[in-house]
């Protein structure tokens, strides 16, 4: 799994942390101070990085979080049919197919796209 633990008092804003066993992208961290009995808590709400979905985590500042190891790779489009792209990892000249939510892209473009595991999004 490409993947590492860290503490919640690490992240912060636009970094990447794994809810519900999903990348999600950060878009709003907050603490509130601790009570008379516990710790500090955090508030993290996040969307995930290949389904836009929101989602949100309540943590102890000093609970452990997987966080998601997400490559930023360059490619270059190959073919373009309806709603897919054909793409060429320019790193390690692999091909793939892709979905397209740009409606502007031509053959031999070059794009940069997020990977994780076996999802990838254009960004």
């Amino acid at each position: 799994m490409a993947k590492q633990q860290t503490e919640v008092r690490d992240l912060d804003e636009g970094s990447y942390v794994m809810i519900d066993e999903i990348p999600c992208k950060i878009t709003s961290y907050s603490t509130a101070k601790p009570g008379k009995h516990g710790s500090a808590k955090a508030r993290i709400d996040a969307k995930g990085v290949f389904d836009g979905k929101k989602r949100s985590l309540s943590q102890p500042v000093d609970a452990k979080v997987w966080v998601p190891i997400i490559n930023r790779k360059q490619g270059q489009v190959i073919d373009v049919r309806d709603d897919e792209i054909q793409v060429m990892d320019l790193e390690t000249y692999d091909n793939f197919v892709m979905r397209a939510d740009d409606d502007s892209l031509e053959a031999d473009d070059e794009i940069e796209f997020l990977e994780y595991e076996a999802q990838r999004k254009i960004v």
